[in-house]
């Protein structure tokens, strides 16, 4: 990173005010505005994002000087023959750390969630529809091949093709246009505009791979590591990449990735030593893991949350009735309490956290309410039934949740039958294919990436089967919305109709609970998820 102190760079505190003011709905006359005044000269609203001058915050300079060397085994809640190197097919935390291994965007976030450069110098467009992107010249994949343009076009483009599988075709059907305009120049044309759209590039399935790539038993990328030995289901090794294009980095030799997907099993393994950092650590074990004088815990908001999902397109959820019965058996008070520990807040059945920019506040809340739910259930026929409820420890809390709500349907009349599957490949074998039973998605950096995800009714992630019109209108409207009042009233719509119809019941909003090694350090909070953002690798270093 360049050290420069050109005062018509744009520093990172103003860098993050205008580029959270333009998700806002500030328009592009008055981003001009804000940066006139303070003396600043940009091509268009895309030079907020940075040139090779940005500060990606987690490069700051770290209390401790950064060592180079040593080996780390990382252990993730899951893993399983799916297990992928194509960032497109990226399906939980296990995939999106290995992708960010090996792979680089042309964005990355920040600590502040404030997209920063890559692979890419700039983003500049003057109407956030046509993008110009200008890219890095240094950088060559791990076979040796220099990275150009048409990388980038190829990279972008396969997300629109069913073929791929991409978990984000839904977001990635914005995209009119990718073309080269230069070996190190590409300009993204999409469909309607979208200030979002630097943020929307940094999520890792939009990671860079070689122009043409078919095969992924291993992994060639621009990364910080190179994939000395990929085993789906096993483990994923990675070493360092020598010819890495930014100076110094990475500082760890080796990093070793599996799954154990049994969460004592997980801490176990870090407080003896087996494994330097894990994720998804239960709130009763953090406890243990901070009291003892081998291990750090990493706790922080960002949006992630375990739902109950409902398959609308199969019986009996199929009744509005039966629905709205099962979100007012979740005693959410007791569940943040009882179940997390007070790690978390609250949720309302939508997936925009409480303090988010556009929260809607004043949608009611929720309330636990058995006996409305009895009512329902007897409406709907169900009064007495059995229903299964399949649950695993994989989805954070998710055990102790269905004991909570199977206590409260006794009330209402209704017997749950709980079943507990294996974590491994739960995520393969169970979610979304059971009638009834739990999901955990991660955090998104913004508002529109999540709802696009998991909500439009042609998502790949679209959890219940929901289906609404209304919504995917006012999701596609929203990215183009240069009116903040207008923008934000969208949002409140969005989030009203998720709480009234989805098939979503989202009692809280869970707290990230990494562990890691008292030796390894550098280690930080990008709050997207776990695994520092799941960006860990080329940002820490043991201390040993």
């Amino acid at each position: 990173m360049s050290d420069s102190k050109d005062s018509s760079l744009i520093g990172a505190e103003q860098s993050a005010g205008v580029f959270e003011a333009l998700n806002r709905g500030m328009s592009r006359r008055d981003a001009m505005r804000l940066l006139g005044g303070a003396g600043l000269m940009a091509s268009g609203v895309g030079s907020l994002l940075g040139s090779a001058g940005s500060v990606f915050a987690a490069d700051a300079p770290a209390a401790a000087t950064p060592k180079r060397g040593g080996k780390i085994r990382v252990a993730s809640t899951s893993t399983s023959t799916a297990d992928t190197l194509d960032p497109a097919r990226g399906a939980h935390s296990t995939d999106y750390a290995r992708h960010n291994i090996f792979y680089n965007g042309l964005t990355a976030f920040d600590t502040k969630l404030i997209p920063q450069m890559a692979l890419a110098l700039s983003f500049d467009t003057n109407d956030a529809q046509v993008w110009t992107v200008k890219l890095r010249k240094d950088v060559t994949f791990h076979d040796g091949k220099p990275f150009t343009s048409a990388d980038v076009v190829y990279s972008l483009l396969r997300h629109k093709d069913p073929i791929t599988g991409s978990k984000v075709k839904p977001l990635a059907d914005q995209f009119a246009e990718v073309k080269a305009t230069a070996p190190n120049e590409v300009q993204i044309s999409l469909t309607s505009p979208n200030t979002e759209l630097p943020a929307v590039l940094a999520i890792s399935h939009f990671l860079i791979i070689p122009d043409g790539t078919k095969a992924f038993d291993t992994a060639n990328g621009t990364g910080p590591f190179k994939c000395a030995e990929f085993k789906p289901g096993v483990r994923t090794l990675a070493v360092r990449n020598d010819h890495y294009f930014k100076p110094g980095k990475p500082y760890l030799d080796e990093i070793e990735l599996i799954g154990i997907g049994d969460e004592p099993s997980r801490v176990n393994a870090l407080l003896a030593g087996d494994v330097q950092l894990i994720n998804s650590v239960n709130p009763r074990s953090a406890k243990q893991v901070e009291a003892s004088s081998v291990a750090k815990i990493q706790s922080t908001n960002t949006g992630t949350y375990t739902n109950l999902i409902m398959r609308l397109p199969q019986a009996p959820f199929n009744d509005p009735n039966v629905v709205e019965a099962m979100k007012l058996l979740f005693d959410r008070e007791q569940i943040l309490k009882s179940v997390f520990l007070g790690y978390g807040v609250i949720g309302n059945d939508q997936p925009i956290m409480p303090g988010s920019p556009y929260y809607f506040e004043g949608l009611p809340q929720r309330a636990y309410d058995p006996e409305k739910a009895k009512f329902l259930l007897a409406k709907a026929g169900l009064a007495g039934a059995r229903l299964p409820i399949v649950t695993s420890s994989s989805p954070d809390g998710a055990n102790e949740m269905a004991v909570v709500v199977q206590q409260a349907a006794k009330l209402a009349g209704l017997n749950l039958n709980v079943n507990r599957v294996s974590a491994d490949g739960y995520w393969d074998t169970h979610w979304m294919k059971d009638p009834l039973g739990f999901g955990s998605v991660n955090a998104r950096p913004t508002a529109n990436i999540l709802l696009s995800q998991f909500f439009k009714s042609d998502a790949a992630w679209n959890e219940s089967g929901w289906k609404n019109d209304q919504f995917d209108q006012l999701l596609v409207q929203s990215r183009a919305e240069r009116d903040e009042a207008k923008r934000k009233q969208m949002y409140a719509d969005m989030q009203t109709l998720i709480h009234d119809h989805s098939g979503i019941s989202l009692p809280m909003f869970v707290s990230t609970i990494d562990g890691y090694s008292s030796k390894l350090m550098g280690y930080e909070s990008i709050p997207i998820g776990g695994f520092m953002g799941y960006s860990f690798a080329e940002y820490v270093w043991l201390d040993a």
